[in-house]
């Protein structure tokens, strides 16, 4: 005989968590997905001349025109996908080899302190000069120069985030237990040490994007990657702000745009940190 079972429901509690994790998480998704479609729903051509030049918001331009005329909502939506896309490799690359950096130097000191020191040498090199030093000296590399300049700014911040979040988990018992058991390094920093640093990862991914998404978007107002005529909001913020007086959206639109996005993909990463790890990342 089989007792009938009846489907335990989530708690109310459980369900408003679950609710506010989904509404922050919504606008980032949202506002991603539309960077990454827009080259598609743009209603003009991007680099054609539909109005004067600095012309004002209205009729088939509901942002008006541009320094040459183009339409501005066009190139708005045409002009976030480079910039999503650069930026989620860097925040992945930051993170992926902050982690493994980190979680060595927790279990091997000695090389730790190289790690930790070669971090504090290349945290000194201002982000500005940094892509200024690593895109002049590879004058082709485009945006993967952009990319190699945010990944070696970023890592030196990350790993000694990392490093510290990991020294409290390498020491842990279970951890000496599998190293006295013989297991290698590597089964200890993939296995061991990075799954109990799902918060710390998730939270610092997103303060790598929004960092990422400052970096790329300085580079190409300094016209270093992107160049004109290709739609990008840095670049877009650099031509436009000339003729601020006559139409502001020229500017404001991508400006907006950029400060729109990081902050949505930040309060996404910090609601998907599990509530158990919450206190591990307060100091990030």
């Amino acid at each position: 005989m089989t007792v009938p079972t009846t489907a335990v429901k989530p708690l109310p509690a459980v369900r408003r968590s679950r609710l506010r994790v989904a509404l922050r998480v919504l606008p980032a998704l949202l506002l991603t997905a539309l960077a990454l479609a827009g080259p598609w729903l743009v209603p003009h051509v991007i680099d054609a001349p539909v109005t004067a030049p600095y012309a004002e918001p209205g009729g088939d331009a509901p942002l008006g025109g541009d320094q040459l005329g183009r339409d501005v909502l066009s190139r708005v939506l045409a002009g976030g996908r480079e910039l999503v896309v650069t930026s989620l490799l860097v925040a992945v690359l930051v993170t992926a080899v902050a982690a493994v950096l980190g979680a060595v130097s927790a279990l091997r000191p000695p090389l730790g302190r190289i790690v930790e020191r070669t971090a504090d040498v290349l945290m000194l090199l201002p982000a500005v000069l940094g892509i200024l030093l690593v895109t002049l000296s590879w004058p082709d590399g485009g945006r993967l120069a952009v990319v190699t300049a945010a990944v070696v700014l970023g890592v030196p911040y990350a790993v000694r985030l990392v490093a510290g979040a990991a020294a409290p988990v390498a020491a842990s018992g279970y951890v000496e237990a599998a190293a006295v058991g013989g297991e290698r390094l590597w089964h200890l920093v993939v296995r061991e040490v990075l799954p109990n640093l799902r918060a710390t990862l998730l939270a610092l991914f997103g303060l790598r994007f929004v960092a990422a998404v400052y970096l790329v978007a300085t580079a190409g107002f300094l016209q270093v990657g992107p160049q004109p005529p290709a739609a990008d909001w840095a670049l877009m913020i650099r031509e436009n702000s000339a003729g601020i007086l006559l139409n502001p959206w020229a500017v404001l639109a991508p400006s907006i745009a950029i400060g729109l996005l990081a902050m949505s993909v930040n309060l996404a990463a910090a609601a998907l940190v599990p509530a158990t790890g919450r206190k591990a990342v307060s100091a990030l």
